[in-house]
């Protein structure tokens, strides 16, 4: 087995509470990281103390969730490092469990999810503690519950997420009795909070490597269909903008690929791209789903800009104007992010073409991206906001502000964008005076001269 590497902090803590007679163990991430050759990250720490010893043994000391047995101790160099106590499961609900201090380390093991998160390391002895065999499962690549597998996910739902996450990120496969009562689980979700549903969702979008492989599994094993089905309908719908017609779902997963993790709002739009026909549709659906899983206000803006605009790029040889309106629509402040969402989104699209079709299709997307950057930064006007034309200036001509104004602004706007150079106060003073005078609007001494006649 590869041994942890655990930092000095680590070792103090487990010293400190050893020599006041607590048995203290590594577990966690940390371990089961180690284990698969991987390098450790988050320590967490099980202790057969309780709270109140931990705080008194330790100078600095956090109270992370003292009724669940957690403690936080702040190493010299400030990280933190959390302490739990022994537990045992008293009650389970489906969604969280009641919970009560045990006195060993097997019973605490034996509350844990898959057998590969059930293993503990002592960082003094550098020994193994395994009971449940989750070092051969990480070997042979398998993820497997501790105990029965229908009652370990009935004693917590979000467990079928998890093992989705775990099975994909370490590109493991579920064994036969887990992804049975797995599947047979899923619609069981539905007491799960959307705010849990939506952290494991954003877990697999922030993994390393490539998502698509959880992803893949949550459409398998139903969990897609129940938990998204914006997102499910697109499996097995072809892509007609693509020019091999390839499934709108696998075209997602390609592009979420090639995305980085942080921000992990790029990834989510990429794969959000896919639920609507049009910019409209995806920006609905992507709303509607955002806010269901309790996304907050400025994840639904950022992320559906971004989706909306990445749904419906222009076509490579799009005139100009249709470039600005398209860069309009995805507003300033979301071009760069929808510019990477879509170079995602056209190299996703070339996997399924034959090489001569791919060479003419790389060509273009990398014209239409270039276009585009420049158009961004070329200055021609993309909101109401950058006209040369304010509403204070009609006010000063004497109209009185109204709906009519927005109606005008949003008319010059899309005139500008498709010729920037008439963005000067005077063409465009002259413009909005034909624009109201055709919809009956005069200004206020106008109109007084004409009601005394």
């Amino acid at each position: 087995m590869t041994h942890p590497d655990a930092p000095g902090a680590v070792r103090w803590i487990v010293r400190t509470l050893e020599e006041a007679g607590f048995e203290s163990w590594a577990v966690g991430g940390a371990v089961r990281d180690a284990l698969a050759g991987r390098p450790s990250g988050d320590w967490d720490l099980t202790t057969r103390a309780t709270p109140r010893q931990v705080r008194r043994l330790f100078p600095r000391t956090v109270p992370i969730g003292v009724d669940h047995g957690t403690m936080g101790v702040l190493a010299r160099d400030g990280t933190l490092y959390e302490v739990t106590t022994f537990r045992k499961d008293v009650e389970t609900t489906g969604r969280h469990a009641v919970v009560s201090f045990a006195t060993t380390l097997d019973e605490d093991l034996a509350r844990r999810d898959f057998t590969i998160n059930a293993v503990a390391w002592h960082p003094l002895r550098n020994v193994f503690h395994d009971p449940f065999e989750g070092g051969r499962d990480l070997g042979q690549g398998i993820v497997r519950t501790v105990g029965p597998p229908q009652e370990r996910f009935a004693e917590d739902y979000l467990r079928i997420l998890r093992a989705l996450r775990f099975a994909g990120r370490f590109r493991f496969r579920l064994d036969g009795p887990t992804w049975t009562a797995l599947c047979a689980g899923v619609e069981q979700m539905g007491i799960l909070s959307p705010e849990r549903v939506r952290e494991e969702l954003e877990k697999v979008l922030s993994e390393e490597g490539r998502p698509s492989a959880a992803l893949s599994l949550y459409a398998a094993s139903g969990a897609l269909a129940f938990l998204y089905p914006e997102l499910h309908a697109s499996v097995g719908e072809r892509e007609t903008a693509s020019p091999a017609g390839s499934d709108r779902w696998s075209q997602a997963l390609r592009a979420v690929d090639l995305l980085p993790p942080e921000p992990v709002g790029l990834r989510m739009a990429a794969l959000l791209s896919v639920t609507g026909e049009d910019s409209h549709q995806t920006a609905l659906a992507t709303a509607t789903l955002l806010t269901r899983i309790r996304s907050s206000n400025a994840r639904v803006r950022v992320v559906g800009g971004w989706a909306a605009a990445a749904s419906a790029p222009p076509l490579p040889g799009a005139p100009d104007g249709e470039l600005r309106r398209w860069l309009s629509a995805a507003g300033r402040e979301g071009i760069p992010g929808a510019l990477r969402v879509v170079a995602a989104r056209l190299r996703a699209a070339l996997a399924p073409l034959s090489p001569a079709e791919r060479d003419d299709a790389v060509r273009q997307a990398a014209r239409l991206l270039r276009r585009l950057r420049a158009e961004s930064r070329g200055g021609a006007p993309l909101s109401v906001e950058e006209l040369a034309l304010t509403g204070r200036d009609l006010i000063r001509m004497g109209y009185r502000p109204g709906p009519v104004f927005g109606d005008l602004f949003r008319t010059l706007l899309d005139e500008v964008m498709e010729n920037p150079e008439i963005n000067q106060e005077v063409r465009l003073a002259r413009r909005a005076l034909e624009f109201l005078d055709s919809v009956g609007v005069r200004p206020r001494g106008a109109s007084e001269e004409t009601d005394e006649r």
